[in-house]
């Protein structure tokens, strides 16, 4: 008899081929669409898919060790981010210190990874590790809230491969971009907290509240992550005149 963990192994690989096998099915839909509107006048933009419709993150444990402040980022509020450019998810160009002009959020995460591969040993036992995708939605759920807020954009980094980030936003359906860091550049830079994992340096979770390019607010550590983006967009509503 397989293990849980086989079994969970094999239902993340089968949802990393339905991700990538809607991702091809949405290209080509809006490929069709574009080649209709050529020939015909536009069609109404369909309307926004209702949260309960959305794809969720399995449950985190409720066993999961919380992280402890051993003030590794009290050296940020202040500092300006560096001009290191990225490609997100959705194509873009992106330089973080010309992200945007207001109010913005990076939130920086360890490890996605491949659906089809364990996770690292240990995993659950580092202390603020888990809950990569739970963290995902929780800013995907919460992005109304994050604007109306006064948050002009959301975005998200890890050390991950590019094409481990498309396929969870195809599968979590994520309405932001993803920036892929593989080198940890900006933690490097900005001398930004990090551990090791299974031979892999990764970056430890925090979230940056940056008004242009200058840091404001470091949420750090970052426990529970599947409720930390109303955590967010409670600060910047308590602060929106700051």
């Amino acid at each position: 008899m397989e293990s849980l963990a086989a079994y969970q192994q094999k239902i993340e690989a089968l949802d990393l081929l339905v991700a990538r096998l809607t991702h091809s099915r949405q290209q080509l839909i809006s490929r069709r669409d574009a080649a209709a509107r050529r020939g015909f006048p536009s069609a109404t933009e369909p309307s926004k898919e209702p949260d309960e419709m959305l794809p969720k993150a399995a449950p985190l444990p409720s066993d999961l060790p919380a992280p402890v402040d051993d003030g590794a980022t009290a050296h940020l509020p202040g500092r300006t981010l560096p001009a290191l450019p990225f490609t997100g998810t959705d194509g873009s160009d992106i330089r973080l210190d010309t992200a945007s002009d207001g109010r913005w959020v990076l939130f920086l995460y360890p490890l996605t990874g491949d659906p089809a591969a364990d996770i690292p040993e240990g995993w659950n036992e580092i202390p603020g590790a888990r809950g990569c995708s739970q963290e995902a939605c929780s800013f995907r759920d919460n992005l109304d809230a994050l604007r109306a807020a006064g948050v002009d954009r959301v975005l998200a980094l890890s050390s991950d491969r590019a094409d481990y980030q498309q396929a969870l936003v195809d599968r979590l359906h994520l309405p932001y971009p993803m920036l892929s860091d593989p080198r940890l550049t900006l933690a490097d830079d900005l001398k930004l907290p990090t551990f090791e994992a299974n031979g892999q340096r990764l970056y430890r979770r925090l979230t940056l509240v940056l008004r242009g390019a200058t840091i404001e607010h470091v949420f750090y550590p970052v426990f529970p992550p599947d409720t930390h983006a109303d955590e967010v967009a409670q600060w910047c509503r308590n602060h929106r005149d700051a």
